[in-house]
């Protein structure tokens, strides 16, 4: 059996794998988030131990599964959370997280001070609030008490990692996402941390997805119910995890993923990057690979937003039905300007802002709920629209279809629209849990499952029909009227 295990930031999830690549169970413990103050985002580091340990102990008892039957163990989570611990290895902070957006003052220094050109030619990225090395800064800044404790610096699941083994390690793909690493030498660039007077020795050592980075120690295995000497590989951030989990490993099987964030993802054979630092560049889970993704903060966390707040007490599908009945904004015979804009954590892509607001524009009298909430799936989607668009513009062919994944593909009428509005096939990937799929994935190797992840991918991983797009829609119309409301709105 292979575990694949994600730190997400709702909850820890624990996924068994068999050798033929069935998904014999889930467990799944939540997380408590902290949001102490406006753009904050926290979780104490402790609170993930506990949620792993328990969905360990529960797909293993669902299953069951002895804890010793496991070969191998894979990690994903999310990306960019900043996890401080001191010279005892204990935690100094709450962790601060890829959605929080405190550090904009710092990203601005960065840039400052190693030329905007020059960062993104070294990185691939320009800075962004969530990025660990601008919050690292801002502790530096403000809390510089606990700044002069550091003595490492992980990020999430390698948290994880070192609960279960001890040891310090990190994988490449996550690792991109610290805006340390160089993007072409697939490690710490020695030039970035000099610029930043970071110290390297903080820093865990980089290793390709599939390597082992350690095996489970006796303290690990007593807490999460496993065997002692299990390899733990080094896994993957949780979007090149889960592009693992949906096959998107070679070049053309592009990927769109809505969770509460949405996010666009094309693997590449070389290193791509926006000369204007708009879209995200990394290295892939798998070695001699490379992504590029586009990342919206605010996808079906847009359409929960919504819910909670000003359509109280109604279910999402009751919701959905009526939106299905309203006009369509892009579409020709019902085109009535009303227009919703996704930016209600701020923004990464297109607009690299963390102060970008959402809004409602072209209300009437005549507007009802099921408007409205039609303007919340229509705006998410014009927004992933301008992702893929960003993709093919820094040089990546654009894909023939999408390999979509996430709770927005349980809706036919939002899945339509999403084919429609991004006049792209959507293949749904038919896997629950795809981030921790593609940590099992990774996790293969180790076990003696197969020697080839791709390989492994593209033979395990279910795939829908096709959803086509349809014809008939005024999307340049729709789409210029929501592209043009960013900038006006801007300054206000």
């Amino acid at each position: 059996m292979l575990l694949g295990i994600d730190v997400s930031t709702t909850a820890s999830k624990a996924l068994l794998l068999d050798p033929d690549g069935r998904v014999r169970g889930v467990g799944s413990a939540p997380h408590r988030l902290s949001t102490p103050r406006p753009l904050w985002s926290e979780q104490d580091p402790e609170d993930w131990w506990q949620a792993t340990c328990a969905a360990i102990q529960s797909v293993l008892r669902s299953t069951g599964t002895a804890g010793s039957a496991i070969q191998a163990i894979g990690l994903s989570g999310q990306m960019h959370g900043l996890v401080l611990l001191d010279s005892a290895g204990s935690v100094i902070r709450p962790a601060i997280l890829w959605n929080d957006q405190r550090a904009s003052a710092e990203c601005h220094m960065i840039r400052e001070r190693i030329g905007f050109s020059r960062l993104v030619g070294i990185s691939g990225n320009d800075a962004f609030p969530g990025f660990s090395a601008p919050k690292l800064l801002w502790v530096r800044h403000h809390e510089p008490e606990n700044y002069r404790r550091v003595a490492q610096v992980l990020l999430p699941k390698d948290y994880i990692r070192y609960r279960l083994t001890g040891h310090f390690a990190t994988d490449r793909a996550g690792a991109g996402g610290t805006l340390l690493l160089d993007l072409h030498t697939r490690d710490w660039s020695a030039d970035l941390l000099s610029a930043l007077d970071i110290p390297a020795e903080w820093l865990p050592p980089t290793h390709e997805g599939p390597d082992i980075t350690g095996t489970t120690h006796t303290d690990a295995a007593r807490h999460a119910g496993l065997g002692v000497g299990i390899p733990v590989v080094a896994g993957a951030g949780d979007q090149a995890a889960q592009a693992v989990g949906v096959g998107s490993v070679h070049p053309g099987t592009a990927a769109l993923t809505i969770g509460t964030s949405g996010v666009v993802f094309a693997p590449t054979d070389h290193p791509v990057s926006d000369a204007q630092g708009r879209i995200h560049a990394f290295p892939h889970a798998v070695p001699d690979r490379w992504h590029v993704m586009g990342v919206m903060l605010s996808a079906a966390g847009s359409l929960q937003w919504y819910r909670d707040t000003l359509a109280q007490g109604v279910d999402f599908d009751a919701l959905l039905v009526e939106a299905a009945s309203a006009p369509a904004g892009y579409c020709v015979a019902g085109c009535d300007g009303l227009t919703f804009l996704p930016y209600l954590s701020g923004e990464r892509t297109p607009h690299a802002d963390p102060h970008a607001r959402g809004a409602f524009t072209g209300m009437t009298l005549a507007h009802g709920r099921g408007h409205l909430t039609r303007a919340v799936l229509e705006g998410v989607a014009f927004g992933l629209k301008d992702n893929l668009d960003l993709l093919t513009a820094s040089g990546v062919p654009r894909p023939d279809s999408l390999r979509a994944s996430g709770g927005a593909m349980q809706s036919a009428f939002w899945r339509q629209m999403l084919a429609d509005i991004l006049e792209t096939p959507l293949i749904p990937v038919e896997a629950n849990e795809a981030a921790a799929l593609g940590a099992a994935l990774l996790a293969g190797p180790a076990g003696g499952a197969w020697n080839d992840v791709s390989k492994a991918a593209a033979h395990i991983v279910q795939t829908g029909p096709p959803i086509e797009p349809r014809n008939g829609h005024n999307l340049p119309e729709a789409l210029q009227r929501f592209r043009r409301l960013y900038p006006a709105l801007r300054d206000a």
